[in-house]
């Protein structure tokens, strides 16, 4: 039988699994609309940047969600 919080915990981490994709998917799409219209190098290294924020807010949440796991197992 599964509790609430596991319910809860499976979704966050469904939720980032789908950020990461979604990030991946725009960082390959953005590379390659940007070779293809030949984008200054400013303008990829932005879109460079953008996806590095993206991948570490993921990170971040992937970090939150291990310590409310390790909380939760702690406490039953």
């Amino acid at each position: 039988m599964t509790k609430h919080g596991d319910t809860k915990q499976a979704k966050a981490g469904q939720r980032v699994a789908m950020l990461l994709a979604g990030i991946g998917v725009f960082w390959i799409l953005v590379t390659m609309i940007g070779s293809q219209y030949g984008w200054s190098n400013r303008t990829r290294a932005f879109f460079d940047l953008a996806a590095l924020a993206g991948f570490g807010f993921a990170l971040w949440q992937t970090y939150q969600l291990w310590r409310a796991r390790q909380i939760d197992k702690g406490s039953s």
